[in-house]
């Protein structure tokens, strides 16, 4: 818990994540030379509190694939999990978190899609966003960024941006550009 709010999963540490997940072990088909299929090196993980799934079989390496599927869920669960959050009270919910702030210094925008914190970045400005009735400046203001900053961590990934849009859509907004 950050600042009386609940964590959003997305931004747990690797261990205490791995703690809440099923993890499932497998062979693929495909590329990958005559090793390819001798071990089971495709993991597939099941984040037991919300059921979302995530899994990696490219590689050849057991530890590579659950890397790249632990990033994978983090980004689903940011995408498709929300801790709720009320803008109004603002003892309830309290400021943004230090990751976020570190993310936004003087606030702009500074994360790459590729830092390991960009997942909780994410998460709790599309946790804001709920918490605003999809409502972009309310949710910048409360995050102490302008709109166009927040607009541009939301562009930073696609799927966030469609889920935004289909979101304000259904309340009659228009959508972001």
């Amino acid at each position: 818990m950050e600042h009386g709010r609940v964590r959003h999963p997305a931004a747990l540490p690797d261990e205490e994540l791995w703690e809440q997940c099923d993890v499932e072990f497998s062979r693929r088909r495909g590329p990958g030379g005559q090793h390819r299929n001798k071990v089971e090196t495709a993991v597939r993980l099941r984040h037991l509190p919300t059921g979302i799934t995530a899994e990696a079989g490219e590689r050849r390496s057991q530890a590579e694939n659950r890397r790249q599927a632990l990033k994978r869920l983090r980004l689903r669960l940011a995408l498709e999990h929300r801790v709720p959050v009320t803008p109004g009270a603002s003892l309830g919910a309290g400021p943004p978190s230090v990751t976020w702030q570190q993310a936004f210094p003087s606030g702009r925008c500074r994360i790459a899609t590729t830092n390991p914190d960009y997942p909780a970045v994410l998460a709790e400005a599309l946790d804001w966003l709920e918490g605003s009735q999809w409502q972009i400046s309310a949710a910048a203001e409360r995050l102490g960024v302008s709109t166009s900053q927040l607009v541009r961590l939301l562009r930073t990934h696609p799927q966030a941006l469609v889920l935004v849009n289909r979101r304000r859509a259904q309340l009659g907004l228009p959508p972001l550009r």
